[in-house]
């Protein structure tokens, strides 16, 4: 089973959003370390967007 080429591209962009990191970084993790970047950064807006810091 392949991951779906729209969400992989979702995650890059996301992840290139919020950390600025180059795509080639981006597509050199592998997929359950990108995944978990996704998940740190939307708790991270979630936190943010609370006005709470951790």
């Amino acid at each position: 089973m392949t991951y779906a080429t729209d969400r992989l591209h979702e995650e890059i962009a996301y992840v290139a959003y919020h950390f600025h990191w180059r795509l080639e970084d981006i597509l050199d993790l592998e997929h359950p370390d990108r995944r978990r970047y996704t998940d740190e950064i939307a708790a991270l807006v979630t936190r943010a967007a609370a006005g709470t810091e951790g």
